[in-house]
C-alpha cells in the first residue's frame, strides 16, 4: 500500500478521480457553490491529510497535468479566431470591457495591498489573479513573485467569479450573453468560462474570447508598469 501511494501515477489518478467526482456532484445538485474544482481541491486535500502525503509527493504525478499548462496557452488563440466576426461586430464594446476589467483588476490589487499593508512580494504574487493559470504563472515568474501564491489566487478568483456571478447578474440585471461572457472571461478566466457555457453558447464563446484578450491586456499593462518602475 505504501509503495502504491508513492507511485507518481497514483496522484495523477487521484486528481482525475477527484475532479470527476466534483463534476458528478455538481450535475446531481446543480448548485453554483458546488463547483467541481472546489470539490476536487477539497477531496485531494482530505486524501493527502489522511495518508500523510506531502505536496511534493503529490506533485510527482500531478505535475504531469501542470506541465501541460504552458502548451495549453496556445489554445487561447482558438476562440479569438472562431469568434472573429463577433469581435468585429462588437469590437469597441468588447475591447473596452476587457481593457477596463483588466486594468481595474491590477489597480484594485495594488491599492488594496497598500491599504492592508500587504508584503510587496505577496502583492506581486496577487497581481495576475484574474488571468488564466499559464499566463499567471509566467507573469509571476517575470515579477519574481511566489508562484504558489499566484496559482492559489488565480484559482480562488475563478471559483469566486463562477459561484457569485449568477447572483451579481441578477442584482444588476445583466442579461445580455456578450456582457455576461466578457465579464466572466475577464475576471474569472477558465473557471468562469465553465459557468458562462452553462448560460449559453454565445456567453461561453465570448468568455473564452475574453480570456485571451484579458491575458494580452494584462501582460502589456504589467510590462508597462515594470518599465515605469511601479513594480
Amino acid at each position: 500500500m505504501n509503495s502504491l501511494l508513492h507511485n507518481p501515477l497514483w496522484s495523477l489518478v487521484l486528481s482525475l478521480a477527484a475532479y470527476y467526482t466534483g463534476i458528478s456532484v455538481y450535475k446531481r445538485f446543480h448548485k453554483s457553490w458546488l463547483n467541481p474544482l472546489l470539490i476536487a481541491i477539497g477531496l485531494v486535500i482530505i486524501v493527502l491529510l489522511i495518508f500523510n502525503l506531502s505536496y511534493s509527493e503529490y506533485m510527482l504525478g500531478a505535475g504531469i497535468i501542470h506541465a501541460f499548462l504552458g502548451p495549453v496557452t496556445v489554445v487561447l488563440a482558438l476562440p479569438l479566431y472562431r469568434r472573429r466576426q463577433l469581435l468585429k461586430d462588437h469590437k469597441y464594446a468588447i475591447l473596452t470591457g476587457v481593457l477596463t476589467g483588466s486594468i481595474a483588476s491590477l489597480i484594485s490589487t495594488v491599492l488594496l495591498s497598500k491599504v492592508f499593508n500587504i508584503n510587496a512580494m505577496i502583492e506581486k504574487s496577487l497581481i495576475p489573479h484574474s488571468v488564466t493559470t499559464p499566463i499567471g504563472i509566467g507573469l509571476s515568474q517575470t515579477l519574481g513573485a511566489v508562484e504558489g501564491i499566484t496559482v492559489l489566487s488565480i484559482v480562488m478568483t475563478g471559483l469566486t467569479g463562477a459561484i457569485l456571478s449568477p447572483l451579481v447578474f441578477k442584482i444588476f440585471r445583466i442579461t445580455h450573453p456578450i456582457a455576461r461572457g466578457i465579464s466572466l472571461g475577464t475576471s474569472a478566466h477558465a473557471i468562469g468560462t465553465t459557468k458562462a457555457l452553462e448560460m449559453g453558447e454565445t456567453a461561453g464563446a465570448m468568455s473564452g474570447l475574453a480570456i485571451g484578450l484579458a491575458a494580452i491586456c494584462t501582460v502589456i499593462a504589467v510590462t508597462i508598469a515594470q518599465l515605469a518602475g511601479w513594480f
